[in-house]
């Protein structure tokens, strides 16, 4: 956990210049987002909205421009660069719970050696993608998304900044999520909070392995292409909020599937009952209560699917998981699903736009069935990421999503 020297917009500018991620929203979504604003951060971490809709997102024209509104925002002072290297706090609020995350900067030989740990495969035209942005700009725009176990001290400390300070933003987004941050400008806390991430085994990656990716990538390029290297260079280090993993909330992440491989949802039904205990619950939108429990929503009616005893081995890191009782007893075998990341048959929808969303999109004819699971733990990510295991495709969503643009990371 390294200070840095923070790139941040005015106070009265950051609920402005925040955006969210560049990869939750499509370009469209993001020229409707920035509409009006020509303070939000789309303008550089999705510059396409300022170009012809039919350009390639991964054109260097997007780039290019990427970088032109990047140094526009800092020649017109919506982002200004603070004088000293400080750490900072970042609280997010979501349904009456506040989860606070401490900003630095995370190592990248932390990264190749395994400290900083993963829990999912990157995709390398995605990885190229954002290691070019970073490049372009010689910054990381946004950060990525940590967590780990708490330590009460770091808790304390934290409490009493927060407690006996005014934040520097404070401000509440159009998705109801509050956003404060502040800044700690005490050295001596500073090294304190330093020390005490030193004594930390590992890091985990909760969100935000393309661009964890992405950042080797950028300091290992960099490292081979300065002879006088010496490791304490800012390219060395990449922006990261981390947050206690005792304060995090991982939701739901569920499946829609176009059609039943060419089975009468009553040949389904009667297929189903090998692998699970079948009971119709009605009409109602049902949710899981426990893990190894789903809700399943097929021809207007909700079902609840109880996985039976041989189902799953609860010693086996990925074989507990309901994502893999769903693909090895339903998706593979009886819908011929194999390979979630490539099959155009399924799609896959987070637990944030709700229950209704899957029966909207199978009462629409668009989908045939939907399925809703309990979510995973972040004991079972951990567990996971330490046994280095990898989780299977769109396993975990987290939510709230960290806003972007209310620090950057020069790497200069």
């Amino acid at each position: 956990m390294r200070p840095f020297r923070g790139i941040r917009p005015p106070a009265e500018l950051a609920p402005k210049v925040a955006s969210r991620p560049y990869d939750v929203l499509n370009s469209e979504e993001a020229r409707q987002e920035a509409e009006g604003n020509p303070y939000s951060l789309y303008h550089i971490i999705k510059a396409e909205i300022d170009l012809p809709p039919d350009v390639d997102v991964h054109s260097e024209e997007v780039y290019k421009k990427a970088q032109e509104n990047y140094r526009m925002f800092l020649e017109k002072g919506w982002l200004q660069q603070d004088e000293k290297e400080h750490l900072y706090i970042y609280a997010q609020t979501w349904r009456g719970k506040t989860q606070y995350g401490l900003v630095g900067c995370a190592s990248v030989d932390d990264y190749l050696n395994g400290v900083i740990r993963k829990h999912e495969l990157t995709r390398p035209d995605k990885e190229e993608d954002r290691m070019k942005h970073v490049l372009v700009n010689n910054a990381n725009i946004e950060p990525v998304f940590f967590t780990y176990r708490a330590v009460p001290e770091i808790d304390e400390i934290v409490a009493d900044i927060v407690e006996n300070q005014d934040p520097e933003y404070d401000f509440t987004a159009d998705d109801g999520v509050r956003h404060q941050f502040w800044v700690i400008g005490d050295e001596e806390t500073i090294r304190r909070l330093s020390a005490l991430f030193e004594a930390i085994p590992y890091t985990y990656v909760a969100d935000g392995h393309h661009r964890t990716a992405a950042a080797a990538r950028v300091g290992l390029e960099k490292r081979k292409n300065n002879p006088h290297h010496t490791g304490q260079e800012e390219y060395n280090f990449f922006l990261a909020v981390l947050f206690p993993h005792d304060q995090l909330t991982i939701i739901d992440y569920n499946r829609v599937v176009k059609d039943l491989n060419r089975m009468e949802a009553s040949t389904f039904l009667e297929k189903l009952e090998k692998a699970f205990v079948v009971e119709k619950m009605g009409k109602e939108p049902y949710r899981p209560a426990r893990p190894h429990e789903f809700s399943m929503y097929l021809e207007g009616e909700w079902y609840r699917l109880t996985a039976r005893p041989g189902t799953y081995d609860d010693e086996d890191p990925i074989g507990q998981l309901d994502v893999t009782i769903l693909s090895e007893q339903v998706l593979g075998p009886l819908l011929d699903i194999r390979d979630l990341r490539r099959s155009d048959r399924i799609d896959f929808v987070g637990g944030i736009r709700g229950l209704e969303e899957l029966a909207r999109r199978v009462d629409s004819g668009e989908m045939k069935v939907a399925f809703a699971l309990y979510p995973v733990s972040l004991e079972q990510l951990m567990r996971i990421a330490d046994t280095g295991n990898i989780m299977p495709p769109k396993t975990t969503w987290f939510e709230p999503k960290l806003r972007s643009g209310l620090v950057i990371h020069s790497l200069d």
